[in-house]
């Protein structure tokens, strides 16, 4: 009985250094999330995308970018509820020689994204039909554009697909922009066209910080 004890003690305590030299799991970190530098007439505004949480949104807009389809567009829209909150929108706008086929819609329920300050998301009419058309949130938003609240009134609300990491300062400023009380975009959003459209000049991936 004592040589049975000694020898499960003698294996125990060869067994811990052997355990001690089992190599760490891997901690390799994720692969680092695509941006792109909307670089506009107000200033640059870089984009992270989220490929992995949003893939379809993302990778929609991902080709908009890749087939130059943004350069040139405007921000069209400005939303201002109040100082610092509201959205603003920009896109193709229904041109047809920049937009491409729509694409399945991705709810926040989903995707577990939200419209927070600084999120972007692509704008739709019914279900399935998104296509060019994004916004950006300024202030939280969630109540007014995650699926469950607000806009649309189907209740799935807009596809959120990634946030701004450099220039929100732009953003805040093409929102706080003079807008027409009479203009209208194609017989639409009366009251919040701006005066002097911001133009995006090139839409570019750029590589992350290291």
């Amino acid at each position: 009985m004592m040589r049975r004890l000694a020898l499960a003690g003698l294996l125990a305590a060869v067994a811990l250094p052997a355990a001690a030299q089992v190599p760490a799991p891997d901690a390799t970190p994720a692969a680092t999330l695509p941006r792109v530098a909307l670089d506009t007439t107000a200033g640059r505004i870089v984009i992270e995308l989220e490929t992995v949480k949003a893939p379809i949104t993302a990778a929609n807009f991902l080709r908009y970018v890749d087939q130059k389809k943004l350069d040139g567009i405007v921000f069209y829209r400005d939303v201002k509820v109040g100082d610092r909150f509201g959205f603003v929108q920009f896109g193709t706008d229904g041109d047809a020689k920049r937009t491409l086929p729509p694409i399945k819609h991705e709810p926040t329920t989903l995707t577990g994204l939200h419209h927070t300050d600084g999120t972007i998301s692509v704008a739709r009419l019914g279900l399935g039909t998104a296509r060019g058309d994004f916004t950006i949130s300024v202030g939280d938003q969630t109540a007014s554009l995650d699926a469950g609240h607000g806009q649309p009134e189907d209740g799935q609300g807009y596809a959120a697909f990634g946030h701004i990491v450099e220039g929100m300062d732009t953003v805040v400023k093409i929102l706080d922009a003079p807008v027409s009380p009479t203009a209208t975009r194609r017989g639409a959003f009366k009251g919040q066209v701006p005066v002097a459209p911001v133009t995006v000049l090139t839409a570019r991936r750029v590589a992350a910080p290291e």
